[in-house]
């Protein structure tokens, strides 16, 4: 009996359905794998994307969603993918060996430096790897008690100053309050903010698996607020922001406490931290919080440069940009980083 080939294509409007019932049936893909991000990327930031997946006898058997960013500032890549923290193959070996491959053609015709993989897990040992970046993943317990007493007790302190403060957490109906409490933190840090019509844009195509969680204080001020993503029986909170005297009041601290509470009544049974660069602020609230860091393998294929690209805070070039970038009034850098941010992903 002749072996049915194995095809890889192009995802286009009419497969849309099919790609995200293999995305939510496959062990190895994420929510960064489902297929609204592809009009998202397109559409909010106007880069090309190629979602490629494999197909046997009618059935998608792997999954491979890539985005083209070319950027005078930052270089031209094709990577899996922008503004998500994981994103490389999923799915059955043989389809994952095929997607690779027309990744690899794409890239080559698209004449990028480098092809970008942000893989969980380790695929290829003879690929150059970016070792800033990990991820904090834990278990949600049955119940809220279990929950509070799986948290260290220095960091279970502050979840409790939070409560003796007063605050409460309301899932708010768009991103409002979420984005001017993001905005004005990123701007303290000398980053560019994303643009408000991306979080809105989440929220519209994710719907229900898409919540913004804000905390107040008893007079009603917004402190604290996050934005996470539900996919299967996992929560990951993606994006946040803090006002100044959100510390003062463990307003953080809190936000996370509810966040996890509410998820484990809706069921969620893992808890995504997201990803941390090491030896960063955020690195270590997460493991104050009990969470074990794991590395995350982004994979490089180099074609037209010599060593892995360094597009983030971190890199000592861009220390005098984040210095100017936090004296620039809000509104102005509210106007500008959309156009800056679009091209780091």
């Amino acid at each position: 009996m002749d072996r049915v080939p194995v095809v890889v294509r192009q995802l286009t409007d009419t497969d849309l359905d099919r790609w995200d019932a293999f995305v939510g049936g496959c062990p190895e893909a994420t929510f960064f794998h489902l297929s609204a991000w592809q009009g998202i990327i397109r559409e909010i930031f106007r880069h090309r994307t190629f979602f490629l997946y494999a197909e046997r006898a009618g059935d998608i058997i792997a999954v491979l969603p890539l985005a083209e960013v070319n950027s005078r500032l930052f270089g031209h890549a094709l990577t899996s993918l922008p503004f998500c923290v994981y994103g490389g193959p999923a799915g059955d070996p043989e389809g994952v060996a095929l997607v690779e491959a027309e990744a690899e053609t794409l890239a080559r015709r698209l004449r990028v430096q480098h092809l970008e993989l942000r893989n969980l897990a380790p695929r290829h040992a003879d690929w150059p790897r970016q070792d800033l970046y990990v991820t904090f993943r834990k278990e949600i317990q049955a119940d809220d008690d279990a929950n509070l007493l799986a948290i260290p007790r220095k960091q279970r302190a502050m979840v409790r100053k939070g409560i003796r403060h007063g605050l409460t957490s309301r899932a708010d109906p768009d991103v409002e309050r979420f984005f001017s409490l993001y905005a004005d933190n990123v701007l303290r840090h000398g980053t560019p903010a994303l643009p408000k019509a991306f979080f809105a844009r989440l929220m519209k195509d994710f719907g229900p698996d898409c919540e913004v969680l804000t905390v107040s204080d008893p007079d009603g001020n917004a402190l604290s607020s996050v934005l996470s993503f539900y996919f299967r029986d996992e929560v990951l909170p993606y994006y946040a922001g803090d006002a100044v005297m959100a510390r003062d009041v463990a307003a953080n601290d809190f936000k996370y406490w509810e966040l996890l509470r509410r998820a484990c009544a809706r069921g969620c049974r893992l808890f995504d931290f997201g990803r941390s660069k090491i030896g960063t602020g955020p690195f270590s609230f997460k493991k104050n919080w009990g969470f074990e860091p794991q590395p995350l393998s982004y994979e490089y294929r180099l074609y037209r440069r010599d060593s892995v690209p360094q597009n983030n805070p971190m890199n000592p070039k861009y220390r005098a940009f984040i210095a100017l970038w936090r004296r620039l009034p809000i509104r102005v850098a509210n106007a500008i980083g959309p156009h800056i941010v679009r091209n780091l992903g």
